[in-house]
């Protein structure tokens, strides 16, 4: 078996892989950042991706220009179509022994890895019975969620979302967070307006990014999304976690500015509590132009924006569009520069 570096560009995503595998791209990824690219890919002699979906999309996210492969140039088509399957399959035949796992989990510290063992190696049926058991049980919910990083004195409106401070920092480059362990720049802000799973960790670990992020000129607050579609209690929570994560980051001593998220008009009633008068905020047109009830719900919400908030300084990442900011600076992002 010869194993060949390709590179990613001339790989080929199987058109219909009828694995869903977009949430495990991150942790994927921070396991080839961690240990290495240690299982090749298998694709066909037409560059077609076989086995590897998901390590492929954890190493563009890396920004990685090769990856190793192995050409399966001795199967035929029908047998590249059944090995496709059968691979995926096996791995889900698989079980784990609980107790040998619970044990082999014991002092391990995988970092950046958000994987759930559906064991806890701290806990045993005799914990259950210990007097501080229920304490220590609503310690690790309260981790979990960010409890203990929630002040309400420092929060505002119906659903006691987290304040900030106002920020009038302007960026001269943005990079997104999924090139934050990779990137050698450090004289520049950090966005999130890229695709909610690969930033999900920032909620998850957030202490541990934060310390990462510190690095930087300063961080966009995350943009979780908020879909029309979604249930108004998700679009709530989205904000609030939003809101959490740059006030924590504030906490840390760093510049933060307020990405603006909105949908329909039942969100003007939340979505700008808790943001600073003035200032600098960030906004995002992607996805927006391409879209016209996307890009009459944008403006809707960029008017109501601007009549709440009154920023200084906006900066437009995406493409620019056709909308009076009124005497707001306007500062444009695009993937490779920017544009004044």
């Amino acid at each position: 078996m010869q194993i060949i570096d390709k590179l990613l560009k001339d790989l080929i995503a199987y058109t219909n892989n009828a694995r869903k595998n977009d949430p495990a791209v991150a942790d994927v990824a921070e396991s080839i950042r961690r240990y290495g690219f240690k299982v090749p890919c298998v694709i066909g002699p037409d560059n077609v991706i076989i086995c590897g979906h998901t390590r492929v999309k954890a190493a563009k996210a890396l920004g990685l220009k090769t990856v190793p492969c192995v050409v399966a140039d001795d199967l035929t088509p029908e047998q590249i179509r059944e090995f496709r399957l059968v691979d995926n399959k096996v791995a889900e035949v698989s079980k784990w022994d609980k107790d040998k796992l619970a044990a082999e989990l014991v002092d391990i510290d995988f970092g950046d890895l958000q994987l759930d063992w559906g064991v806890d190696p701290a806990a045993s049926d005799a914990d259950n019975d210990q007097e501080g058991y229920y304490g220590d049980e609503r310690e690790r919910t309260g981790a979990a969620y960010n409890l203990h990083s929630f002040d309400p004195a420092r929060a505002a409106g119906q659903y006691e979302l987290p304040t900030l401070r106002g920020c009038a920092f302007v960026p001269k480059e943005l990079i997104g967070f999924n090139y934050v362990l990779s990137t050698k720049k450090r004289r520049a802000g950090v966005h999130f307006f890229i695709d909610d799973y690969q930033f999900e960790r920032m909620w998850s670990q957030p202490e541990l990014y934060i310390e990462k992020l510190k690095e930087f000129d300063c961080v966009l607050t995350p943009d979780f999304s908020l879909y029309v579609d979604m249930p108004m209690a998700m679009k709530i929570w989205n904000v609030y976690r939003s809101r959490l994560i740059g006030q924590m980051c504030q906490d840390a001593g760093m510049r933060v500015i307020p990405t603006i998220t909105w949908a329909q008009p039942e969100t003007y009633a939340f979505c700008f509590d808790g943001l600073p008068q003035g200032g600098t905020v960030a906004l995002s047109t992607v996805g927006v132009m391409t879209d016209d009830k996307a890009k009459q719900v944008w403006m809707n919400g960029a008017a109501e924006m601007m009549r709440q908030l009154h920023p200084k300084t906006i900066l437009l990442y995406g493409s620019q569009i056709d909308f009076d900011f009124g005497g707001a600076k306007i500062v444009c992002f695009d993937n490779k520069a920017f544009r004044r």
